[in-house]
């Protein structure tokens, strides 16, 4: 790749880092503005205990998440649960599920007024408040950790857990001295993926009137002419999530590098008389973060026959969803492209910093990427104030990050040899990327686009603020309708946002595995 031919490639990849970056510097630019106002602000008892309530809720939620994932990972790989096969699937299927629908079901089965309290059984308010946004958070987000241990588990090397056994260490043992440690990793990615989940989580907070920073900074945008206390609130929030991103890193730092086993067949742990309590255990997790939410809506839809929406509503709603979604997948792994390109073909310092840059994205919760863009939209490109262009972008800087892992990871496992054989036979550039470098990279790419998708089709915030005059979705539907008691309503795009999800979930889980059954294994993809 000479000089001349990488200097379209680069400025691509430039711009891409550059619009990224752009709601953050927003954030700095504003607060900055607002100068010793900004101190104040930050240190005055009311932001102190946002801050403390946002901190709690997130070691609360990642702690019990990672606990719950962990275990149903160990359970559903290295076990002889019963049905653990559609177990594992199932136990998958609550990331489909959007944490404010949990909300919802939490809220409609076993809060005042609920389905329990018409039963006889009481209905507490616990649900308001921390342990409610606590618990629905946690069964929103056990997946993450649940999905990437599992991966690691089933490419783990047996045969260093068998050499510890046949030291005689205890099966306990071999697990806490061998198996832990590899595994580390994997599940710290996962715990990080639910602290910056709780971090940015804002239906859940909402519902379940916790006060939390995402709540804070949308009150100061809805009730303040002047949103400068919104962009100082934005950037606390930014440096919680920076702080998260840090620890992170240096994780990553002290982890050592293992490459994954022979994915063989292991002799699964008898459970012996625990086989069916935790088969209960599963089953129990995977009722309340899939069943009980649909349950709950199906319920609604019964109950409120009335009151539900227009079909043609409906259809529109996602109709319009589906749109931003693909559009948001698409233009996110276009975006994605000349920075992956760089990253894997010519890794260099400078190459590292627009990757960065990238993923400096992935700290900024969607509520804060909007009130930046916002900002830009009414006073500089006043034309596309609330125009599905800016929705698009929110999106695209949004979840830019996940596509560009799954680009990233692909273009790394093409052999560039590959591609030079091609241009030395008289391939042009473009050429050799269609006929040799796509083709091989193209599951990476529908990894990163499908990722998006899901990401957009549940995303809120962002959607709340930025949305043009008449662009419902299926998200801001079920927002609407909640937020004026229409629960069966609000029930009918709940389900049907389940409905359109669930064949991704299927895509990034279901089918790989199967994949993987039926062809020579080899190394999964990184996670970025």
């Amino acid at each position: 790749m000479t000089a001349l031919r990488r200097a379209p490639l680069v400025a691509a990849a430039v711009a891409v880092a550059a619009l990224a970056c752009l709601p953050l510097v927003y954030l700095v630019v504003r607060g900055a503005g607002a100068g010793s106002e900004a101190w104040s602000l930050v240190l005055r008892d009311r932001t102190l205990a946002l801050v403390a309530r946002t901190v709690g809720l997130v070691a609360v939620v990642t702690t019990a998440a990672t606990a719950v994932g962990v275990a149903l990972a160990w359970l559903v790989v290295r076990t002889d649960l019963p049905g653990r096969r559609v177990l594992g699937v199932l136990a998958a299927l609550p990331l489909v599920v959007p944490s404010y629908v949990i909300a919802l079901a939490f809220i409609a089965a076993v809060g005042p007024g609920g389905a329990s309290a018409e039963l006889g059984l009481g209905g507490g308010r616990w649900v308001y408040g921390f342990d409610g946004a606590a618990a629905a958070l946690v069964l929103a987000t056990y997946p993450y950790v649940f999905l990437l241990t599992a991966a690691a588990l089933r490419r783990l090397d047996p045969s260093l857990e068998e050499a510890a056994r046949s030291l005689g260490r205890s099966r306990w043992a071999a697990f806490r001295q061998v198996t832990l440690p590899v595994l580390r990793p994997s599940i710290g990615a996962g715990a990080i993926l639910v602290a910056l989940y709780t971090l940015s989580d804002f239906g859940v907070v909402s519902l379940m009137r916790f006060d939390a920073l995402t709540r804070a900074v949308y009150r100061q945008y809805q009730s303040l002419f002047d949103r400068e206390p919104a962009a100082v609130l934005g950037l606390v929030l930014v440096a919680l999530t920076a702080l998260v991103l840090l620890v992170e890193a240096r994780l990553a730092r002290r982890g050592t590098a293992r490459r994954p086993g022979r994915e063989r067949p292991v002799a699964p742990v008898a459970l012996g008389s625990w086989r069916w309590p935790a088969a209960g255990f599963v089953g129990a997790v995977v009722g309340v973060a899939l069943v009980l939410p649909v349950a709950v809506l199906a319920w609604w839809v019964q109950r409120g026959r009335s009151d539900l929406p227009a079909l043609g509503d409906v259809a529109s709603s996602a109709g319009h969803s589906l749109l931003a979604a693909a559009l948001a997948a698409g233009f996110a792994v276009l975006a994605a492209l000349p920075i992956a390109a760089l990253v894997a073909r010519r890794p260099s310092a400078s190459t590292r910093l627009l990757e960065r840059c990238a993923f400096a994205s992935n700290a900024l919760p969607g509520i804060v990427i909007a009130l930046a863009l916002v900002f830009f939209s009414s006073r500089l490109l006043t034309p596309l104030y609330q125009s599905l262009a800016v929705l698009i972008f929110a999106y695209v800087v949004r979840f830019l990050p996940q596509a560009l892992s799954g680009t990233q990871a692909a273009l790394l496992r093409v052999d560039p040899q590959l591609e030079q054989a091609a241009r030395g036979l008289g391939a042009g550039l473009l050429r050799t990327f269609a006929r040799v470098t796509a083709p091989l990279v193209a599951p990476g790419l529908l990894a990163g686009a499908t990722l998006v998708f899901l990401s957009t089709m549940k995303e809120l915030p962002a959607t709340l603020l930025l949305r043009p005059i008449g662009f419902d979705t299926l998200a801001t539907d079920v927002w609407d309708a909640t937020a004026v008691s229409s629960y069966a309503a609000a029930a009918v795009p709940a389900l049907l946002l389940i409905v359109l999800s669930a064949p991704v979930v299927w895509l990034l889980q279901v089918r790989p595995r199967a994949d993987r059954e039926g062809r020579e294994p080899s190394p999964a993809p990184s996670s970025g």
